[in-house]
């Protein structure tokens, strides 16, 4: 094909598809700065003008609260985002809509909104308390990641040394709490022993809501290709993260190298802004921006996202492959600065021979799928229990 052929077919086929994404870090922005999402907006990557133009049609916002913040405080901080997202639905209820499953998400696209779900990063945030999990359940929350970057009570981090060798008992009590009230198991941050924990005990399909390809790029947040086949034999899906750290092995690698830079930029955010994490997270992509100029960092392109669609969907299969970009909370690689600029995964794909059939899935389908099958479980085992 022309390459203006393949972008009228790739054009066709994305804007008549359901676009879902299943991680952004926007709530961040919406709490701390205040954002209102029907601007188009000069930073950042997610507002509803630039949803609209990159076809997105549901979303997870993910509420995010950092592994500093613990006990207590670390529950009201989801709260707060929580909050913060249902008051930008209400005051823009003419083009969001908060989705808590997949019929709710099909009559949201009907009316031509964008389905808002909402998903707790970070099992910390529920104080190891099943009743503040089902509180946030019953608030709409349709996904937990067990753990962010350090090992919860009961769950084990990619990203800190092990304290229990995967999931505690307790923490497959939370499992089978989440697949009785229907909530899908993200799995990404977790560990690899906390992996297979989680998959050995959980009777509905787990999702990775932001994770890339360990073949492609080693790091201990991707998932290797057993893990994927793994997830893909329950029913899962690997959501594809667009993490610049994630897609690049040469990226990670100079990354690393800067660790000492970035650390002590990091504290300088810390002491500039307080505790706005929106605005480090957005000085975060300007760091490595500027470090990509100064040589430091190589360059990244958004034709890496579509490299690890490709290796996962050859592990798993096409029915196992999403789209998580982490918007908002990570580092973006070149021509994929921001939601409008989705359509180009979809022409990538087209540009690598994949049907129209199997190109939808990955932009969405498979989610709902996954999102079915949990709320599929939540009623059987509701069932079994009365």
């Amino acid at each position: 094909m022309h390459a203006d052929e393949v972008s009228s077919r790739a054009r066709d086929i994305h804007f008549s598809s359901l676009v879902f994404d299943t991680h952004t870090d926007t709530p961040q922005r919406l709490l701390f700065d205040r954002f209102d999402l029907a601007k188009r907006d000069a930073e950042g990557c997610v507002d509803i003008p630039r949803l609209r133009e990159g076809g997105v049609r549901a979303v997870f916002f993910a509420l995010w609260v950092p592994v500093e913040i613990t006990g207590g405080v670390a529950t009201q901080r989801a709260r707060d985002l929580l909050d913060a997202v249902v008051a930008q639905i209400q005051l823009h209820s003419d083009a969001l809509a908060l989705c808590t499953s997949c019929t709710e998400i099909h009559v949201a696209r009907a009316a031509n909104k964008i389905a808002i779900c909402l998903g707790v990063e970070g099992g910390h945030a529920i104080d190891s308390d099943l009743s503040l999990l089902r509180e946030f359940h019953a608030r709409g929350v349709r996904y937990m990641t067990l753990t962010h970057n350090a090992a919860t009570e009961w769950a084990d981090s990619s990203n800190a040394a092990p304290l229990h060798n995967g999931l505690t008992g307790f923490g497959r009590e939370v499992i089978r709490e989440m697949n009785r009230l229907g909530m899908l198991i993200d799995i990404s941050h977790v560990s690899d022993s906390t992996f297979y924990d989680v998959v050995e005990t959980s009777r509905a399909p787990v999702i990775a809501s932001h994770s890339c390809c360990r073949a492609m790029c080693d790091a201990p947040r991707n998932l290797d290709d057993a893990m994927i086949k793994r997830l893909a034999a329950g029913g899962g899906v690997i959501h594809i993260a667009f993490h610049n750290s994630f897609l690049s092995q040469d990226y990670a690698n100079a990354y690393r190298a800067l660790a000492a830079e970035s650390s002590s930029r990091e504290e300088d955010l810390k002491q500039k802004y307080g505790g706005n994490e929106a605005r480090i997270l957005m000085e975060g992509q300007r760091w490595s921006d500027d470090s990509i100029r100064a040589g430091k960092l190589p360059q990244v392109r958004w034709e890496k996202i579509v490299e690890h669609i490709d290796h996962a969907v050859a592990v798993a299969g096409a029915d196992h492959v999403g789209i998580g970009s982490d918007f908002d909370g990570a580092f973006m690689p070149q021509g994929m600065e921001d939601a409008s600029r989705l359509p180009r995964i979809t022409e990538g794909l087209v540009r690598r021979g994949y049907g129209d059939a199997d190109i939808r899935k990955i932009l969405g389908e498979n989610t709902l799928r996954a999102m079915a099958g949990a709320d599929r479980i939540g009623k059987e085992l509701s069932y079994e229990k009365s």
